[in-house]
């Protein structure tokens, strides 16, 4: 299972999300205050993921320790209200 720590982090902060794996790399899509979100993980000669967790409709990707920075931006956001 690849992403671990960003499904750590959504998982603390009581996100549900779908994960997927193709080709070895991990996929994350989910849900946040009613906007979609993805961490959708690559490796093209350097392992990274696009994700859209900065700016909804606005994809970049982020290379190096992509798990931990996408990871440290998730935990920053407001908790969810859990019923």
């Amino acid at each position: 299972m690849r992403l671990q720590k960003v499904q750590d982090a959504l998982e603390k902060k009581n996100i549900k999300y779908e994960y997927t794996e193709e080709d070895g790399c991990g996929s994350l899509d989910f849900m946040f205050r009613g906007l979609k979100f993805h961490v959708w993980e690559y490796h093209d000669g350097v392992w990274g993921a696009e994700t859209n967790i900065y700016e909804a409709g606005r994809s970049q990707d982020i290379e190096g320790d992509y798990e931990a920075e996408i990871s440290a931006e998730i935990l920053s956001w407001p908790d969810m209200i859990s019923n």
